[in-house]
């Protein structure tokens, strides 16, 4: 009995995709599998077939070859498909066409990991995140053990082939008409056991100590920031590479400034003669004093802008301002007579609130006519 077309055993197209011709098998291998349809040789049959198409078409060259010579040009490759086993393990089936649901053994590492990375909250003061510094930071870490180089293993010994898996650190194991594979629980997925561990690091091929780095600050770092530095993370497993390090910066309270981005914002006190009158305060800045022009009749609330007094952000930009929001402040502890003086000028004030206080005027006005309302 001659064979049927591979292309038509599956379904595909001449010119199908390896995804598409997987799609197709997956189907007929989930469809007609023997676990699912037992004493059914109809369907045993179809397995057998689409199982022998997809062996041939999956591979490159194998598929040249059909392609163009048909089954003349692959009969002793496809001679042995299902021939040894009956019909194939369907473990085979899981490998390779359902491996990317499930996850897959291939490909693995030999238990060569990289190292976890490290996180490190560094407090600094406005100043110095605005300056920049140079801060000494300590903290504990892995580091590859120098006695057994990181092996794990007391020098001289290596390690074995695990048996449980026989060096392919996965594991299979029968669920129904699916075949699972997981990480072998004896060797952890290495595919190698450790007979005689390293007595300094008990086996483990890292040590823990405590690390001292000098971490270079850049100008201009704010709350939230974070450095990077590569390789000084916890030591890899196995010899593989280290993790990073990642400083995140706190900025800690000021007592005077508050930051906002490449802005910095400030409350001055002010005498309310000086408000009334005007004049010229001394206020901080990161550079030291300056003088803030006071005009008259300055009203509490009122900011002001120096320019060019803020921060120059680490990510560029220009250098921000300062803002100055004055707090005009009720004098305290007066004698009587500055209490007698300040009823006098009271007085002189009432005379014409309108003129002399136009929003204490305003706003009686408006509370005049909001409890009239309420009373009509």
């Amino acid at each position: 009995m001659s064979k049927r077309d591979y292309y038509e055993v599956l379904g595909a197209k001449k010119n199908a995709s390896k995804d598409e011709l997987k799609k197709a098998y997956r189907r007929l291998a989930m469809k007609h599998h023997p676990d699912r349809n037992p004493d059914n040789p109809e369907s045993e049959s179809i397995f057998k077939e689409a199982k022998e198409a997809y062996e041939i078409l999956s591979n490159d060259s194998k598929r040249a070859a059909y392609d163009q010579c048909g089954h003349a040009g692959v009969d002793n490759s496809a001679a042995g498909i299902g021939a040894a086993d009956g019909m194939g393990g369907f473990g085979d089936v899981f490998g390779d066409v359902f491996g990317d649901i499930f996850g897959s053994a291939r490909g693995r590492s030999g238990g060569v990991y990289r190292g976890a990375d490290l996180r490190y909250e560094l407090s600094l003061n406005l100043e110095k995140a605005v300056t920049g510094d140079s801060v000494n930071i300590s903290f504990p870490s892995h580091k590859t053990c120098a006695t057994c180089k990181g092996d794990g293993s007391k020098p001289g010994t290596g390690k074995s082939e695990c048996a449980t898996c026989a060096g392919v650190g996965q594991v299979r194991r029968q669920q129904g008409f699916f075949s699972v594979q997981q990480t072998c629980p004896a060797c952890k997925g290495e595919g190698r056991i450790i007979q005689n561990p390293c007595t300094d690091c008990g086996g483990q091929g890292r040590v823990q100590q405590s690390r001292t780095l000098a971490v270079k600050v850049p100008p201009g770092v704010d709350n939230g920031d974070r450095i990077r530095l590569s390789g000084e993370g916890e030591a890899g497993k196995n010899g593989g590479p280290a993790g990073d390090l990642y400083v995140e910066i706190r900025v800690e309270p000021h007592p005077i400034f508050e930051r906002d981005g490449a802005n910095l914002m400030c409350e001055v006190p002010l005498e309310f003669v000086t408000a009334a009158l005007g004049g010229e305060v001394k206020v901080p800045t990161l550079g030291g004093e300056v003088s803030l022009k006071i005009g008259s009749e300055t009203q509490s609330g009122k900011v002001f802008r120096l320019r060019g007094k803020g921060v120059k952000p680490v990510r560029g930009g220009g250098v921000g301002d300062l803002y100055c929001k004055v707090a005009i402040e009720t004098p305290t502890s007066l004698t009587r007579d500055q209490k007698d003086l300040l009823k006098q000028f009271q007085e002189s004030l009432n005379s014409n609130l309108s003129k002399h206080g136009p929003r204490n005027s305003s706003w009686r006005d408006t509370v005049k006519h909001f409890i009239d309302d309420l009373g009509s």
